[in-house]
């Protein structure tokens, strides 16, 4: 595939730059950034023209808006689950009453969602869910079990829940993808998990009889593997090349330190250096090549996993001792504050595990692109 910026895309991102910065430092909350983002049309920019989006955009101006959205000075999105997981899965797979239901409150920012997938036993080995749904009489279903790593929890209006809707069924058979919503209280409890970081991006959710409405099981009932796999399809797109520009930023500023420090004077502190930058060019010109087609996300979750980790190292070795130096007392429960490199270390760690780990995209790669032979299974 052919990639380049045609003149049109480049009016397009100066559209997008001068409307960026005109609302960078508003102060805004990020539930009232959405509804501005969705009233001025950015949301939704991507999905197939029908209505339910705002204006539309080719795949380059896509990357435009997302390389543009994380240069500027504007909050992180707390709606992209909603619109770039669960919308074009929706569009895939959804019916008419579902696209016309959830759509377009997302496309308003006007509803919030989270991702109910990966559970205690069943992370990157998602075939392993327990999560129980039970049809009632009363035409919903009944959700028992917990997940975990459920980032947003706390703000979401909706999940979409993967669970067992067959007991007798194994690994991805008898899976559902039900929509639910979360506000029920005594049904739904979110637990915030505190990080090394000090902060919490990610919940644990325990479903205790939620309800989720037969209608709102999305693709069908046992359907689920097949939708659920659909979905994360989406997950490495492109945001993948928005994430680069973040990448970038790391990087210069990791260089910049080992400047300063004299660390860059090291040949082998160079090496490493150069190395980074090599590698995220080359991990831009994959996205880029690979950008609208049908190749395997888990390269491009190898490559940025294992990169960013080895940043985060590098990171703290050019600092040197001030990179230990954290707040006066480190405690389990009380908020401390770290520094930009120390952030990038500690959060780092888990690049490799969340999101699939490195070993369950090798195996992805090893039987479903290569076509080598399965894993066994029990």
């Amino acid at each position: 595939m052919h990639f380049g910026f045609a003149p049109e895309d480049e009016a397009f991102r100066v559209e997008a730059r001068d409307w960026l910065a005109a609302h960078a430092g508003t102060g805004l909350d990020r539930r009232t950034w959405e509804r501005t983002l969705g009233k001025a049309g950015w949301i939704g920019i991507g999905w197939a023209e029908g209505g339910y989006g705002n204006r539309t955009a080719t795949l380059t101006q896509q990357v435009v808006w997302a390389e543009e959205y994380a240069r500027a000075a504007v909050p992180a999105r707390s709606g992209h689950i909603g619109e770039k997981l669960l919308a074009p899965t929706l569009i895939a797979h959804g019916s008419e009453e579902q696209k016309s239901r959830f759509l377009p409150p997302i496309a308003a920012g006007e509803e919030l969602w989270c991702q109910g997938y990966s559970e205690p036993g069943a992370g990157s080995d998602l075939a392993g869910v327990q999560t129980r749904a039970v049809r009632a009489g009363d035409g919903t279903y009944r959700i028992s079990g917990q997940k975990i790593w459920t980032s947003l929890a706390h703000e979401a209006d909706w999940c979409f829940v993967l669970a067992r809707t067959d007991p007798e069924a194994r690994r991805h058979h008898g899976l559902s993808l039900l929509l639910v919503p979360m506000d029920q209280p005594g049904r739904i409890e979110v637990r915030p998990i505190r990080q090394a970081t000090g902060t919490s991006d990610f919940n644990e959710v325990f479903f205790d009889g939620a309800h989720a409405r037969v209608e709102h099981v999305l693709g069908g009932e046992g359907a689920g593997w097949r939708v659920a796999m659909s979905l994360l399809g989406f997950e490495r797109g492109v945001s993948t090349l928005a994430q680069q520009v973040g990448f970038a930023e790391e990087l210069g500023r990791v260089v910049r330190t080992a400047v300063e420090t004299g660390a860059a004077d090291d040949p082998v502190v160079r090496d490493r250096l150069v190395r980074q930058w090599a590698e995220l060019r080359v991990m831009r010109w994959h996205a880029l090549r690979t950008l609208g087609g049908t190749r395997s996300p888990s390269v491009a979750k190898l490559l940025w996993g294992g990169w960013h980790q080895r940043l985060g190292e590098l990171a703290v070795l050019v600092r040197g001792a001030s990179a230990g130096a954290g707040p006066a007392a480190w405690s389990a429960t009380a908020p401390y504050e770290l520094d930009a490199d120390q952030h990038l270390f500690l959060f780092s760690r888990a690049d490799t595990i969340y999101g699939g780990s490195d070993q369950i995209q090798r195996t992805i790669i090893a039987e479903r692109v290569l076509g080598l032979p399965r894993e066994p299974r029990d």
